[in-house]
């Protein structure tokens, strides 16, 4: 079976196609399943490169005429990325009831610890910041809100070397993937990053050799997903990469969430 529940639309403000498009190109790769899950905006739009609040309800219902109108051809869902704040459960809860999406990805970007000003995980300024996020991933991880943990493994973008910090910060991930028995996201994006100098050596973003060992050594189910930002990534070559690599690991693969 082939699924991807991890997709972006030209909404995000940093991705291209429509949703059309994405189930379009879905369709042509012989997708079973396909999950539209654009970058999730808050009330106040306190986030850049996500769709506009006020766009949200067009979203939603522009994926629910896609249900109806290709019910033979695939099955869709519609669903969100977005971050974890314990300020913002009221709205996780109406996103999932009065605005009826049928998913919630769980993805770190932004975080915040005891009230603080949210931080970028892309610009973390120590290995320090790590545990943080991986804490504050746990606490969304455990609220029943989201299906899956999307690239879990995003901290390790930052260029600084492999330390106590980024192992504890992937344990804190892996201990509560296996007690929650939560979802992890092996994200074929990170491939399509291709490999980079970094100061531990030559190596691609995500997904990191040495936290997915870990997870290799459990049955934490683990979802593997495209993470497309325009259509012609629906199903690539770094998709099939993606897989040899998940395989290669014996990974706990599931293709589905629900």
């Amino acid at each position: 079976m082939r699924t991807n529940y991890h997709t972006h639309t030209y909404r995000c403000r940093h991705a291209g196609g429509t949703s059309q498009d994405y189930v379009n190109s879905a369709i042509i790769n012989k997708l079973d399943i396909l999950g539209i899950s654009d970058h999730g905006p808050f009330p106040d739009d306190s986030f850049d490169l996500r769709m506009y609040f006020r766009e949200l309800e067009e979203y939603i219902d522009e994926i629910a005429k896609l249900k109806i109108t290709h019910a033979k051809d695939i099955l869709i869902y519609s669903g969100l990325e977005i971050e974890y704040f314990s300020y913002e459960n009221d709205y996780y809860k109406d996103l999932l009831t009065k605005y009826n999406l049928d998913y919630l990805v769980l993805g770190q970007h932004f975080y915040a610890m005891n009230n603080e000003e949210p931080k970028n995980i892309y610009f973390a300024k120590s290995t320090k910041d790590y545990i943080d996020y991986a804490t504050s991933a746990v606490e969304g991880m455990k609220t029943g809100f989201f299906k899956f943990l999307a690239h879990p493994d995003l901290m390790f973008i930052n260029d600084f070397p492999w330390d106590k910090n980024c192992e504890e910060a992937t344990d804190i991930i892996i201990s509560a993937a296996k007690e929650h028995d939560f979802i992890l996201e092996f994200n074929a994006n990170g491939f399509r990053r291709q490999e980079q100098n970094y100061c531990d050596g030559i190596r691609i973003p995500y997904p990191h050799k040495n936290f997915w060992s870990k997870v290799s050594n459990t049955d934490i189910k683990v979802i593997i997903n495209t993470d497309c930002h325009n259509p012609n990534q629906v199903w690539d070559d770094y998709v099939d990469l993606a897989y040899l690599k998940a395989n290669e690991l014996s990974l706990n693969i599931v293709n589905t969430i629900f």
